[in-house]
């Protein structure tokens, strides 16, 4: 995750750290600076009072420019300047005026002043410099006007160590203010990554509430078409069953028939026999859709189950005025398949080229050897069907219409068996449609 801070933001944070660390500094002074007169009242009895007088009215000064300042928003630095500039110049004054003996106590006093800006101030080294600089100044200004006392005198009583500890406290500032520029830094990395952590699992919530949406209605379209499959199933378990009975009782007067009437009764009782080995197959709409699903598996010639597709659709074809063309190959293949299935899935492509091809047309059927694989294809060259309406043709329940406008009863659910099964048996079903016709095609591995 990459957080990139701007100048602009920065400054900004930089600036509520550095108002929350004087609002610390201004509050402070109005607490506790009425209290050092308790230290004039000790140590300098002539004029406590005034003092107190004089420090009532400068926290009451600050505190109104402590509210101006930020109603306005002006810069915090000015107003710390200030606060300072004026609590020097009280202390500077009583370290002019009292007697010797207690000076070094408010030396310390006003370096503990000093000290204490430098420490809590939140601001670039240069400002407590001139902080110094301006008490140095005040003490340099009111030695002239109001001591008694010579420099020397002055410095070995309480001087020296306010120098001391003025030098040193201008070097705090350097290191506190990269420190807590840090810490705003830090601050605002962390802030915004969980702004982005906050918008990222807002992002992930909604599209888990998608995905839960999607699933719901898939689930539903799931149902939906396993209610139609066994609906279908079971209403063409009662049409198989007519099939089959009727088939039988043409079967007992078949001396009646001639050998060509016999051999499509053959051909009605051997598909009929297909059709429920296949429907108690599709039945199982969790096996059929399992990538483990159950296949008979057996060796047999595959040409032989194409012809046997090619000629039982030949009559179907010919009621259109449709002509098939046999190019099928005559050399035995040997595949490992489910025959069933394979012959299904031959029956399928070929009834539904047949079914949507158009009247005085020509189908190939051309069956060859290819690099260890058997390839079966379907060669239309009439009207392109379109590729959008195969799209559709081969995904469930998918409803096609044909290019010449009429509209067929027709649910793409058994290409989509087929395509599947295709796959399943570990073959590879194609198809295409464009300016050069219809095609569709279908591979398998041979074993010899």
């Amino acid at each position: 995750m990459f957080v990139q801070i701007t100048k602009e933001e920065l400054i900004r944070e930089t600036s509520k750290k550095a108002w929350y660390q004087t609002n610390n500094i201004i509050w402070t002074i109005i607490f506790l600076y009425p209290l050092f007169s308790i230290v004039d009242f000790i140590y300098a009895t002539n004029f406590w009072l005034q003092f107190f007088i004089i420090r009532i009215i400068t926290i009451l000064i600050i505190y109104g420019l402590f509210s101006y300042f930020q109603h306005k928003q002006f810069s915090y630095r000015i107003l710390l300047h200030i606060s300072f500039f004026m609590l020097s110049v009280t202390a500077a004054v009583l370290c002019n005026l009292v007697n010797i003996q207690f000076l070094t106590i408010y030396f310390m006093l006003f370096a503990t002043t000093l000290l204490f800006f430098n420490l809590q101030a939140f601001w670039e080294p240069l400002n407590s410099i001139i902080q110094t600089l301006m008490a140095l100044l005040l003490l340099a200004i009111f030695f002239n006007l109001l001591s008694e006392y010579n420099l020397d005198l002055v410095l070995s009583n309480g001087g020296q160590i306010f120098f001391i500890i003025a030098g040193i406290s201008c070097l705090i500032p350097s290191a506190r203010y990269k420190v807590i520029q840090r810490e705003v830094r830090s601050q605002i990395m962390i802030e915004k990554s969980n702004e982005q952590l906050k918008q990222q699992n807002k992002d992930i919530a909604e599209k888990n509430n998608l995905i839960d949406l999607q699933y719901e209605q898939l689930r539903k379209l799931d149902s939906q078409k396993n209610s139609f499959i066994n609906i279908a199933g079971h209403d063409l378990k009662n049409l198989i069953g007519s099939i089959v009975m009727s088939n039988n009782m043409i079967k007992e007067e078949d001396f009646r028939l001639s050998n060509d009437q016999k051999e499509f009764v053959g051909y009605i009782s051997e598909s009929a026999d297909k059709m429920q080995y296949m429907l108690n197959k599709l039945m199982d709409v969790k096996e059929i859709e399992s990538p483990d699903m159950k296949f008979n598996m057996e060796i047999f010639d595959i040409n032989v189950e194409v012809m046997h597709v090619f000629k039982g659709l030949y009559e179907t074809a010919l009621m259109k005025n449709i002509h098939l063309i046999d190019n099928v190959l005559k050399l035995p293949l040997n595949v490992r398949l489910d025959k069933v299935f394979t012959g299904q899935v031959f029956q399928n492509l070929l009834s539904n080229a047949i079914k949507f091809s158009q009247t005085n047309n020509s189908i190939k059927v051309v069956t060859s050897l290819q690099r260890q694989r058997f390839v079966f294809e379907i060669i239309d060259e009439g009207i392109a069907i379109g590729q959008q309406e195969l799209e559709m043709m081969f995904n469930k329940l998918k409803t096609l219409n044909d290019t010449s406008g009429v509209t067929e009863s027709r649910l793409g659910l058994g290409l989509s068996i087929a395509k599947l099964m295709t796959q399943e048996m570990g073959g590879e079903l194609s198809y295409r449609s464009d300016d050069s016709g219809n095609y569709f095609r279908v591979e398998f591995y041979v074993i010899n």
